[in-house]
């Protein structure tokens, strides 16, 4: 059985400024190297001073991954010479002699009731970005460096190998994404927001690292090549070096960059610019009560409350942004499994084909509302609720309004209706003899007098007159 392990770095995007400076976390978007101070930039004599709301958004995922909390806060030095730190070093957290991360001895439960520990949480400090302006790290002839995002407050949350699957390594970061916006310390959706590392080992093989995944389903996918690249060499009788690996994901492989580097090789040491923070128990207590709500007691909370299943709740809690528009829409319209139903089967499925995010949705709980209450009232059908939700996603268009524009209201003049089904069943003629006792078939001819009238045939009414008509023939 493989086993995986995850070093999952999340940005603290939440926070108004820098980790150790007063530069603003807003880098997205701006000109490269404008974002920037001598701090941020590693200048001699500049000295950093930590932004203690940095230490509160730790403390917050340190409890919801149910982590002991050290007693005091402590920043070493990770040497490396990399041109992402301008400083020739990282100012990050390390568990050993002298220092100790900010959380450890943690765990998150997977659906499957699969216990994945929490080996540490470290507060770090992010590396520029690297562009590489004419191909990929392989191929590009020279290379850009923006530090502009050099110096922004990260999270590193380090699973240890107890993930054995690809589908549990997504099930583990979505859900920790989950927690990570319910607790409001990081953007999941912006830009390099949230990155993992992906340790890989099968039996007979050294571990092997693939750096800097961007997304979840380039994590799941690194997995499964690195698995079946993995077993490959082994069955072969090639070893399996204990590398660092590069993810590319126009090809969607993974391709060796360096040999696996021990800690000895970035000579840790504490900081001597940032002295120690003590945390007082007092502290973690405050910070504990004054918590927002995490999904697994929201998804509890919404079962009971809006008497939706368990399934339901938890797709719903998956992301924060559907949740809320979940529960905002819910203060609108009252029929709260059709809420469910219409953002599950419908509005998510199609924002995921169309590889969007929830905030690209113009959709309110208002228009979602008047759509539900449109098709309550039998002004439309199902099939042209589904045909308008795109436009009203898109665009934020008024359904009512488009409805009308378009003339997409229910047909109910049964006249219209009889003389579609009797084309319908002269057209399926074998099919209608025997649709009486088969109710596949007689589905099937309601879907064509759908197709003939665009999906606006009321699927009642033409229900009722299909069946009399084919019990008269």
């Amino acid at each position: 059985m493989p086993k995986v392990g995850l070093e999952v770095h999340v940005h603290l995007n939440s926070l108004k400024t820098k980790l150790f400076c007063s530069c603003p976390t807003d880098y997205v978007g701006k000109d490269p190297n404008t974002v920037v101070c001598p701090v941020c930039l590693g200048l001699p004599g500049a000295i950093p001073v930590l932004n203690e709301e940095a230490l509160r958004k730790a403390v917050m995922v340190a409890i919801a991954l149910n982590c002991e909390i050290a007693p005091k806060l402590i920043f070493s030095r990770k040497h490396y010479f990399y041109p992402d730190m301008a400083k020739n070093y990282q100012i990050s957290q390390y568990d050993g002699p002298g220092s100790m991360a900010i959380a450890k001895s943690g765990y998150l439960m997977l659906s499957n009731d699969k216990k994945v520990r929490i080996r540490r949480i470290n507060i770090e400090e992010d590396p520029a970005k690297i562009i590489y302006p004419t191909g990929s790290m392989l191929t590009s002839n020279f290379t850009y460096l923006d530090y502009n995002r050099s110096g922004i407050g990260l999270l590193e949350i380090v699973s240890e190998p107890d993930i054995s699957s690809p589908k549990e390594a997504r099930e583990f970061i979505e859900k920790l994404r989950s927690i990570i916006e319910h607790l409001g310390v990081c953007d999941c959706e912006a830009e390099g927001a949230m990155r993992a590392d992906v340790n890989v080992s099968v039996e007979g093989g050294e571990r092997v690292e693939v750096k800097n995944v961007g997304s979840i389903k380039d994590i799941e996918e690194a997995i499964k090549y690195e698995i079946a690249r993995q077993r490959a060499a082994v069955s072969q009788g090639l070893k399996v070096l204990r590398e660092t690996r590069h993810w590319d994901t126009e090809r969607k492989v993974s391709v060796p960059t360096r040999l696996k580097e021990a800690d000895e090789d970035y000579r840790y040491f504490p900081d001597p610019d940032l002295p120690p923070y003590i945390i007082e128990p007092e502290y973690i207590e405050k910070v504990k009560q004054e918590m927002p709500e995490l999904p697994d007691a929201r998804a509890k909370r919404m079962i009971k409350v809006y008497n939706i299943t368990e399934y339901d709740a938890k797709v719903l809690v998956s992301d924060k942004a559907l949740a809320d528009l979940f529960e905002n829409t819910a203060k609108i319209y009252k029929d709260y499994k059709k809420i469910a139903n219409l953002l599950i089967n419908d509005y998510l499925r199609w924002i995921n084909d169309k590889d969007l995010k929830i905030s690209d949705s113009k959709a309110t709980p208002e228009t979602l509302s008047e759509l539900l209450k449109l098709m309550d009232k039998g002004i439309i059908s199902i099939k042209i609720l589904k045909q308008i939700l795109p436009e009203i996603i898109l665009e934020g268009k008024d359904p009512r309004e488009l409805v009308e524009k378009e003339n997409l209201t229910v047909i109910k003049d049964e006249n219209y209706l009889e003389k579609i089904i009797e084309e319908v069943i002269s057209e399926n003629a074998d099919a209608a003899k025997i649709a009486k006792n088969d109710p596949k078939v007689l589905n099937f001819l309601i879907g064509q007098v759908m197709k003939k009238t665009k999906g606006k045939a009321d699927p009642k009414l033409t229900n009722e007159l299909l069946k009399s008509k084919i019990n008269n023939l």
